[in-house]
């Protein structure tokens, strides 16, 4: 089967569940990849309009499977 980017849903999903779809598709823990967006956020904001811009673009699970 084909890997894509998508954002979970259900209890993986602690916002939009953008950071729990990137961990499923690179297969590591959401919690890092949560971490990672927090310091993004808080060095120039990048973070913050990186996850918005993916939470506007990416697909949810129920709507690709």
């Amino acid at each position: 089967m084909k890997k894509r980017l998508y954002r979970t849903e259900g209890p993986d999903a602690k916002l939009f569940g953008v950071c729990g779809g990137v961990a499923e598709y690179f297969e590591v823990d959401p919690t890092l990849v949560r971490v990672g967006w927090v310091i993004l956020a808080f060095a120039g904001s990048l973070g913050f309009w990186g996850y918005l811009i993916c939470a506007l673009i990416m697909p949810k699970k129920s709507t690709i499977l």
